[in-house]
């Protein structure tokens, strides 16, 4: 393995992202609209895997996405993201989004997603291989492990579908 191909730990990839919320994210009844809170999920996520990369990525799947909680307009909205596992060429990503009261400070869980991402060579645009995670946590190896469970059951579900 080459010194560019170690094993990284996922901290690495770790990403932070706040916005507040305004009125043109908004719809008619001044709750965020899911696709803006799916933006900037995709937008998190694709930092934290281009990060792990070390170069261009792109988006190949999403799982389900559950909205929780509503966004007002007004209230700060916070993004957490990291690379869970990676494998040969792809990787996933988990993002956990929050909503914060800004008078009480408290956070209300807005929704979870788990996005999936390859890593393109620059020049050719073809997928490349890219570092596996080494977790050093506990809560690192739970969700390394639980990722590798979701990776199997995607490409299980993948090969019903190309069968039916």
């Amino acid at each position: 393995m080459s010194q560019d191909l170690e094993a990284v730990p996922s901290s690495r990839s770790y990403v932070e992202m706040t916005e507040i919320v305004m009125p043109n994210d908004a719809n008619p009844l001044g709750n965020c609209m899911g696709g803006r809170v799916m933006h900037w999920i995709d937008v998190a996520a694709a930092i934290a895997a281009g990060r792990h990369a070390r170069g261009p990525v792109v988006t190949a799947s999403v799982d389900q996405l559950d909205f929780l909680h509503p966004v007002k307009v007004g209230s700060v909205i916070v993004l957490k993201a990291a690379v869970n596992y990676a494998h040969r060429t792809s990787m996933e990503c988990g993002v956990k989004v929050w909503t914060e009261d800004r008078t009480t400070r408290r956070l209300y869980h807005v929704a979870s997603a788990y996005l999936t991402f390859v890593a393109l060579d620059r020049e050719t645009g073809r997928p490349r291989p890219i570092p596996e995670i080494a977790p050093e946590t506990e809560e690192e190896v739970r969700r390394f492990e639980e990722a590798k469970r979701r990776r199997a059951a995607r490409l299980a579900h993948r090969a019903g579908d190309a069968g039916g």
